[in-house]
């Protein structure tokens, strides 16, 4: 006769249990440790800043074209990203489109880089600081160079 299976009884069959993962810039638990580099934060901002409309570029510094040349991807131009205090702080410098709200337009980067990189890293974003840096005409619209000519 079988007898039934309680949660008490040491036979019984319990299912594994994983350690709660801490929010820290390096996780160690019982599988191992996970690191993320800065680089893949600073690539999930740029993607996150990009797809906000009136966005038309980032900008990077005069060392982030030279450190391009040497080995950083384009990934990383006109973001920067430091960990202070378990916390991410990001700092972004844009191309805007000519015309817009630059505010709102800062304000909606600043809440996509912060949605994205806490949602894909698990790490809190403290703050995502914006510089814009240009601005610029769509490429669809010509640029004026002077009066038009009428025949």
């Amino acid at each position: 006769m079988n007898t039934p299976v309680t949660p008490e009884d040491p036979k019984a069959v319990r299912p594994p249990t994983y350690p709660v993962l801490e929010e820290r810039t390096e996780e160690d638990h019982d599988l191992g440790s996970i690191h993320i580099h800065n680089s893949v934060i600073a690539t999930i901002a740029r993607m996150a800043a990009a797809r906000v409309p009136g966005v038309v570029d980032l900008a990077g510094s005069l060392v982030d074209d030279i450190a391009g040349l040497v080995s950083r991807s384009s990934g990383e131009k006109g973001v920067r990203v430091e960990v202070a205090d378990n916390a991410l702080v990001i700092e972004i410098s844009l191309i805007v489109e000519y015309g817009v709200q630059i505010p709102r337009i800062a304000w909606q980067v600043q809440n996509a880089v912060r949605e994205d990189v806490e949602r894909m890293t698990g790490k809190p974003v403290r703050s995502v600081n914006i510089v814009v840096q240009g601005i610029r005409p769509l490429k669809s619209e010509p640029a004026k160079e002077g009066p038009e000519v009428v025949s």
